[in-house]
């Protein structure tokens, strides 16, 4: 499974972290920036993943700042996308299965490396739960 990934530079050291943890874990790792922690304006990475989620290229999104909400508000500017701020394991399971989320995005400076890779596992291993939840994402879908 394809996951492509990104940061600003707040998020740049657990992006390096959680990208190798991914390959690690047997996943195609696309790292779309940035290559250091140099500033950077965060919605150019967002839109990246994004774009790359919404045409099929990746199957999931991950992106870094430094709370991950700045993130999800610009990658859910992209039609298709489903991005959750999550900060928790639990966070996680809960925004796969209602949410059918397809981009997590997590915080660099307010959420360990170590919680940071529960969410990823989390995230990436729950289902969607089909059900009344498929009738709510295609509600949440048709806003596009």
């Amino acid at each position: 499974m394809r996951i492509s990934i990104a940061s600003d530079h707040a998020g740049f050291e657990q992006k390096q972290l959680l990208a190798q943890y991914l390959r690690d874990g047997g996943y195609e790792v696309a790292d779309l920036g940035p290559d250091s922690d140099d500033r950077v304006d965060y919605p150019d990475f967002a839109e990246a993943v994004a774009r790359d989620v919404a045409a099929g290229a990746s199957r999931f999104g991950v992106l870094v700042c430094g709370t991950g909400i700045g993130m999800a508000i610009a990658a859910n500017k992209v039609r298709g996308i489903r991005a959750a701020n999550v900060v928790s394991a639990e966070f996680a399971t809960l925004s796969r299965e209602h949410n059918d989320a397809n981009v997590v995005t997590l915080s660099g400076r307010f959420v360990s490396p170590d919680e940071n890779r529960r969410i990823l596992d989390a995230f990436l291993t729950t289902p969607f739960g089909e059900g009344r939840h498929a009738e709510r994402v295609r509600k949440i879908d048709a806003i596009d």
